[in-house]
């Protein structure tokens, strides 16, 4: 019998966007304006579009989840600092294409001071830009926005004699704006804590399913109906890999051969706006291999040694090397290195079983922004940060040197996690990892 759809927790409220705009304008100054574009529609074919995903960086400053808006942030603005362009209410399209905020929702619903059809906006932002020293932007992402951008400045620097002052300085918004994303508020974290139950749920359905000879795109179906059903959509194209095919790190075709056995699947659940995600292994036949089960082992050991690094002033790079220590530890072992453990994690020899960081960070976007250096140097975990771990081994058929029994065996284990101020939370903690809980799992005992 199916489980009741996990209730979502409340939306993040307008006073957070507003909060966000506020701390935004504070960190720029007053004599600064900013200007986000919302995301394009993208076409699919002929008439046809993609499912609309709102720009990150304007979803979190405004909430607005419609197209063809621009906001505009002026600190300082006596009639008002929050400004948004946006398509006005129109019955006839709404009937086809769903209903619209209009300029009056847009102050009304989404706490604007003031907004103005987005027709308008040729005529109205150069009078804006005018006065102001810096403008903030991200420059590079939309072209065509850019010359629009350009041509706005072009246009007040044309009444320079008659009194006109042109913005000065041109810089990057997300160099302000992206710090502040890092750091996760209450709010945040409840909706990132739903997304990882809908998918840990999701995850423990697939592996329910899992029987030999099965499609991976039925795995793929298994996730995608409970992420639906919870109120969720995958945050990226699921990666459902059997048999080598889990040695393939981006695998997205899902469409593998059914006399392969499922051996890895993995995908981010996204709530309205964040994500959480989870890799976990799953042994095809239902057991694990002797092969299996001591690469799954070693992988587990990794995720436990990287999390002991997940805690505030520990350097953001502690974690991946933790893992790497460990894996390399564990491949010398079982014979898939030989020599000495120095020697390999000086020249990076692992990397051809172990190819990636352990870690990134996690939110709006799977990949999410922040920066990981500072001055040069990895910089140190904070509460509020969440990232991956996720260590994982991948032995590709055909490697040379390497006994046929360990070839094409892929093994990821993922995890999301949330620095707190003693220690961390780990978010995706509904899944079991070690293999007797999967076995467990999979033969129909709930015991974990």
């Amino acid at each position: 019998m199916a489980t009741r759809p996990q209730r979502p927790p409340a939306p993040i409220r307008g006073s957070e966007f507003a909060r966000r705009r506020r701390q935004l304008m504070r960190m720029a100054g007053d004599d600064a304006i900013m200007v986000l574009p919302a995301a394009p529609e993208r076409v699919r074919s002929n008439d046809t579009f993609h499912p609309y995903r709102q720009d990150s960086d304007f979803w979190y400053l405004s909430g607005f989840p419609e197209p063809e808006a621009v906001l505009v942030l002026v600190p300082g603005r006596e009639h008002g600092e929050s400004l948004l362009f946006c398509r006005e209410r129109d019955p006839e399209r709404e009937l086809w294409d769903g209903v619209r905020a209009g300029t009056e929702g847009a102050v009304a619903d989404f706490g604007m001071d003031d907004a103005y059809p987005y027709e308008d906006l040729d005529d109205i932002l150069p009078g804006l830009l005018e006065g102001r020293g810096k403008v903030y932007y991200h420059f590079g992402r939309d072209v065509e926005f850019d010359l629009k951008l350009i041509g706005w400045v072009k246009r007040v620097r044309e009444q320079v004699r008659r009194g006109a002052e042109p913005p000065h300085e041109f810089l990057e918004l997300g160099h302000l704006l992206h710090e502040s994303r890092l750091f996760k508020s209450a709010a945040e974290l409840r909706q990132m804590r739903h997304a990882a139950a809908v998918s840990a749920r999701a995850h423990i359905a697939a592996m329910r399913a899992v029987r030999p000879g099965m499609h991976e795109y039925e795995l793929e179906a298994e996730l995608q109906y409970e992420f639906r059903r919870h109120g969720g959509r995958a945050a990226y194209a699921p990666i459902v890999g059997a048999g080598a095919n889990a040695c393939i790190l981006h695998h997205v075709d899902n469409d593998g051969d059914p006399r392969r056995r499922p051996r890895a699947h993995r995908c981010r659940c996204r709530a309205p706006g964040l994500c959480g995600r989870h890799q976990p292994h799953v042994p095809g036949q239902r057991r694990f291999g002797r092969e299996q089960r001591q690469l799954h082992d070693l992988v587990c050991q990794a995720q436990r040694a990287a999390l002991e690094h997940a805690v505030p002033g520990a350097p953001w790079i502690a974690t991946h090397e933790a893992a790497v220590t460990t894996l390399t530890e564990g491949l010398l072992r079982l014979g898939l290195l030989k020599g000495k453990l120095e020697k390999h994690l000086k020249d990076g020899s692992y990397r051809r079983f172990y190819m990636h960081k352990t870690g990134h960070w996690l939110g709006l976007d799977v990949h999410d922004v922040g920066d990981y250096r500072i001055d040069g140097e990895y910089r140190e975990l904070e509460p509020g940060m969440v990232f991956t771990v996720e260590p994982g081994l991948y032995i590709a058929p055909g490697s040379p040197g390497v006994a046929a029994k360990w070839q094409g065996i892929g093994i990821r284990i993922e995890d999301d996690v949330v620095v707190t101020a003693d220690g961390h939370e780990v978010l995706s903690d509904g899944v079991p990892r070690d293999a007797e809980a999967i076995e467990a799992l999979m033969a129909g005992d709930d015991a974990r």
